[in-house]
């Protein structure tokens, strides 16, 4: 079967340059805190119209994607053990719970509370494992849109 070209898998299919991997070093350092597209274009060396474009033809999302899942794919680790969804919605760097949920359900088709119920009914063996950022030091203040 042919892939189509707007898949993930077609998108992907280039590899990363040196700029992008800073860019997602960078992103795993610090998805949850505020990240911004001029500071992420900056460690990748690009303009940010460049560097959106070569992010998601390197990476196969665009990067406010990317950081939504690498949140979502914490808060489900922090769900797991046991953190209530509010905390874990503010500790993956969602803005309240109900921004946790939306995401939740658009990457694993359901809701945090409900993800939870069938983890009691039939809790599968993890090996996911994302360690926590480290949190920054100082406070910034924001000078564009957040990704």
């Amino acid at each position: 079967m042919l892939q189509s070209v707007s898949s993930p898998a077609a998108r992907a299919a280039e590899p990363a340059s040196p700029g992008i991997r800073r860019a997602l070093v960078h992103i795993e350092r610090h998805f949850t805190e505020a990240l911004y597209l001029d500071e992420l274009a900056a460690v990748a060396g690009l303009s940010v119209c460049r560097f959106v474009t070569v992010f998601r033809r390197q990476v196969g999302l665009t990067p406010h994607r990317f950081v939504c899942r690498q949140r979502v794919r914490y808060a489900r680790v922090l769900l797991a053990d046991g953190v209530p969804a509010a905390q874990a919605a503010l500790d993956a760097g969602f803005f309240d719970q109900s921004h946790l949920s939306r995401h939740f359900k658009s990457v694993y088709g359901t809701t945090p509370g409900r993800y939870l119920r069938e983890q009691v009914q039939s809790p599968p063996s993890r090996t996911v494992s994302i360690a926590r950022p480290e949190q920054a030091a100082f406070s910034r203040v924001p000078i564009s849109r957040p990704v």
